[in-house]
């Protein structure tokens, strides 16, 4: 996939329309995948590393993408968590900067509606369907085949093991996670390149991304709510 400058929480992001109901949805955790897209990023860019399970900065590393710096700075003024606490901790700051980023470059465009016609709630539409669905089309390609997986690039790697895993709707489907999970797996190697250090940090991550989202929904069903 060629997609300019986008990073990788921001391809999440749009990953999240559904070319059907014509608006976002990507589901209740979708704040916990962006998250993980920008760590993971962080990560293959040398800004972020791993010791003994805890997320390291590279002090002072910068990207030049305002969303992934938050991050980056966060992370750097934070105590130090490990990639569990990273996937929750201020999460829905950076889906919200991810959300700016694309509206400032008129990927989105922001309006509002009322909730039940009474509370003004903000809302995004879509202003470039066509990429969106190409790059949805790409992605899904990278997860089903039949492509081997070494022709795939660590970015495209990394962006669909997070969009699966973070069970990003409509992506992926729970039968798609099941039918692919060895491809799933061996996507998450792709993602480390050449670098096993790398190779192992992105399996801590998925792992990470995918207990968050599931204390999500086990809060949810017991009333607690999501968190983020």
């Amino acid at each position: 996939m060629h997609h300019g400058t986008l990073s990788l929480p921001a391809r999440l992001y749009l990953l999240a329309w559904h070319p059907d109901k014509k608006r976002f949805t990507g589901g209740p955790d979708l704040h916990l995948a962006v998250r993980a897209a920008a760590l993971a990023e962080l990560a293959l860019r040398g800004v972020l590393a791993e010791s003994d399970g805890i997320v390291v900065p590279v002090v002072g590393a910068r990207t030049g993408d305002t969303a992934l710096d938050a991050l980056a700075e966060l992370v750097e003024q934070s105590r130090p968590r490990k990639w569990r606490g990273w996937m929750t901790h201020r999460s829905r700051g950076t889906l919200a900067a991810v959300r700016d980023q694309l509206t400032a470059h008129g990927y989105l465009t922001q309006g509002r509606r009322r909730a039940l016609g009474l509370f003004p709630t903000r809302h995004w539409e879509l202003e470039r369907e066509g990429y969106a669905e190409i790059l949805r089309a790409e992605a899904l390609a990278v997860l089903r085949g039949p492509a081997p997986v070494q022709e795939v690039t660590e970015s495209d790697a990394v962006l669909v093991v997070c969009a699966a895993t973070g069970k990003l709707r409509p992506f992926a489907t729970g039968a798609d996670r099941r039918r692919y999970k060895d491809r799933l797996e061996a996507l998450t190697d792709r993602g480390g390149g050449t670098s096993p250090e790398l190779r192992v940090l992105l399996h801590g991550l998925r792992k990470a991304l995918a207990s968050a989202v599931a204390a999500a929904e086990a809060a949810r069903s017991s009333g607690g709510g999501g968190g983020g």
